[in-house]
C-alpha cells in the first residue's frame, strides 16, 4: 500500500480488536503512527497483540488506555499524544458497543451506556481533536487539511433495528453529530466524515456469522452475497483520511455489500 498517510498520527479509538483493530493495521500500513486506544486494563493484551502485529509488518504505534465516555480520561489522552508526538492529525471515532433489550424491558443502565461510549465518547474525542487542529492549522507538507476525523457509524444511522433501540438511537446521533461539526469546521479545513460499517465479521455480532445456518441467514440481507472484513473498512478508512478525499466532508460512507439497498425488494418487494 502506498504510504499515503507518512509522518500522520492517528489516535483509533476501540482498536483492541475487530473494526479498529483492522483499521489500526490499515493506517499503519499507509505510514501513520497509530495509538491503539483501549478502554480499561482487561483489554491491554488485546491492544498490545495488535500493536506487535502492527510492527511485524514495518509499522509503528502505541497502545493507550482511556475509557472515551469519561470526560477527564479524553482529555488526559490527547494532552498525552500531543506531548509526545507533537500534535494528532487523525481521529477514527471508532470506539462502541451494544446492550441489547427488548425495548420495554430496556434499562436506564443499558441505555445509559451505549450512548454515552457510542454517541458522548464520539462528542468528546472529536472536541479534543479539533481544538489541536484549530491550534496547529494546516501544514501543507502532512496534508491538505488541518486535520481529519472519521466517526464510525453503522447502517443503522438509517436502517431501524428493533430490539437495539438504544444503539441505533447512538447512530442516527452520529450521523448529525458528524454532518453538523463537518459544516461547522469546514472553513477552518478541517473534514468530517462518517463510515457505515454493515455486517463486518468480528466479535461483537459473532452470534451472526459463526454459523453456516446463521451466515446464509445474514447473506440473505448482503446484495453482494459475502460479509465484510475489517480490512473493508481499514481501506476506506486510510482513502477518507488521505488527500485522495481532500473534497470530501460530511459524507456517510456506507461500506455494506448493499445491505442499505432494502434487498427484500429485489423480487418486487
Amino acid at each position: 500500500m502506498e504510504k499515503k498517510l507518512q509522518a500522520q498520527i492517528a489516535i483509533i479509538t476501540g482498536a483492541s480488536s475487530g473494526i479498529g483493530a483492522g483499521v489500526a493495521k490499515s493506517l499503519a500500513i499507509a505510514g501513520a503512527t497509530v495509538i491503539i486506544n483501549h478502554p480499561v486494563a482487561a483489554t491491554k493484551d488485546a491492544a498490545e497483540a495488535v500493536l506487535t502485529e502492527i510492527k511485524t509488518t514495518g509499522g509503528n504505534g502505541i497502545t493507550y488506555q482511556c475509557d472515551v465516555s469519561k470526560e477527564e480520561e479524553v482529555i488526559k489522552m490527547f494532552a498525552d499524544i500531543v506531548a509526545q508526538f507533537g500534535t494528532v492529525d487523525i481521529l477514527i471515532n471508532n470506539a462502541g458497543l451494544q446492550r441489547d433489550s427488548p425495548f420495554e424491558k430496556m434499562t436506564l443502565e443499558q441505555w445509559n451506556f451505549v450512548l454515552g461510549v457510542n454517541l458522548t465518547g464520539q462528542f468528546l474525542c472529536a472536541r479534543e481533536a479539533i481544538k489541536e487542529f484549530l491550534r496547529r492549522g494546516v501544514i501543507a507538507e502532512r496534508s491538505k487539511a488541518a486535520g481529519k476525523i472519521i466517526c464510525m457509524s453503522s447502517v443503522h444511522e438509517v436502517i431501524p433495528w428493533a430490539g437495539h433501540a438504544n444503539y441505533a438511537a447512538s447512530k442516527g446521533g452520529i450521523m448529525l453529530l458528524m454532518k453538523s461539526i463537518a459544516q461547522e469546521f469546514a472553513p477552518k479545513k478541517i473534514r468530517i466524515n462518517s463510515i457505515c460499517p454493515g455486517a463486518i465479521q468480528t466479535p461483537i455480532n459473532r452470534s451472526a456469522w459463526d454459523t453456516p445456518q446463521a451466515l446464509a441467514s445474514l447473506l440473505t440481507l448482503i446484495p453482494y452475497q459475502r460479509i465484510g472484513q475489517p480490512e473493508d473498512i481499514g481501506n476506506t478508512a486510510v482513502w477518507l483520511a488521505s488527500d485522495d478525499s481532500d473534497y470530501i466532508t460530511g459524507a456517510s460512507i456506507f461500506v455494506d455489500g448493499g445491505m442499505t439497498l432494502y434487498p427484500g425488494f429485489s423480487t418486487n418487494g
